[in-house]
Parts: structure tokens; C-alpha cells; sequence
């Protein structure tokens, strides 16, 4: 037996996510910041902030941070910072 959806007649409605990211910074020869690698998406923000703690002896710069999303829309809220240590560019 299969079971149908009725349509509302409305567009389904787009789910807000919340991006969770870790991201690692390095100073090149001319002192300038930059990414020592693409921003990374965390399972969890308990998972985020280990990994920043965890890599910040070996980079001038890490920061985990969430966002509220919906990436389908290319909407994306305010960044909360959780965790950073050493130089870290300012967020947008």
C-alpha cells in the first residue's frame, strides 16, 4: 500500500541549517594572513572547537564558528564565533 502526499499548493518550505565550520590560518613570507586550507564543516560544535584547540599550536591563527543557513537559498545569517586562538582575520 502506498500513501500519497497531498499538495497544499504552496512551494515546500525551504529547513534552516546551522553550518558549522573550522578554519586555520597561516602568515606567508610577506606576513600577510591568508587559509592554510579550505573552511572545513564540523559534525558538531564540540567537534569544531576540539579540532581548533587541537590545531592552533601549529598554525598562527584558528577559529570555529556557526552560522544559521539555507544554502539552497544562498542565505546565510550572522557567524557566532565558539572558539579562536592567535591571529584571525575579522568576520564578515
Amino acid at each position: 500500500m502506498r500513501l500519497q502526499q497531498q499538495s497544499t499548493g504552496q512551494p515546500p518550505v525551504q529547513k534552516s541549517t546551522t553550518l558549522i565550520v573550522f578554519m586555520a590560518f597561516e602568515k606567508g613570507e610577506d606576513g600577510e594572513l591568508r587559509p592554510a586550507f579550505e573552511a572545513q564543516q564540523m559534525p558538531s560544535e564540540h567537534a569544531a572547537v576540539q579540532r581548533a584547540k587541537l590545531m592552533s599550536r601549529g598554525y598562527a591563527g584558528v577559529i570555529a564558528w556557526k552560522r544559521p543557513a539555507r544554502p539552497d537559498e544562498g542565505e546565510f545569517g550572522e557567524p557566532e564565533v565558539l572558539w579562536q586562538h592567535g591571529d584571525v582575520p575579522d568576520m564578515e
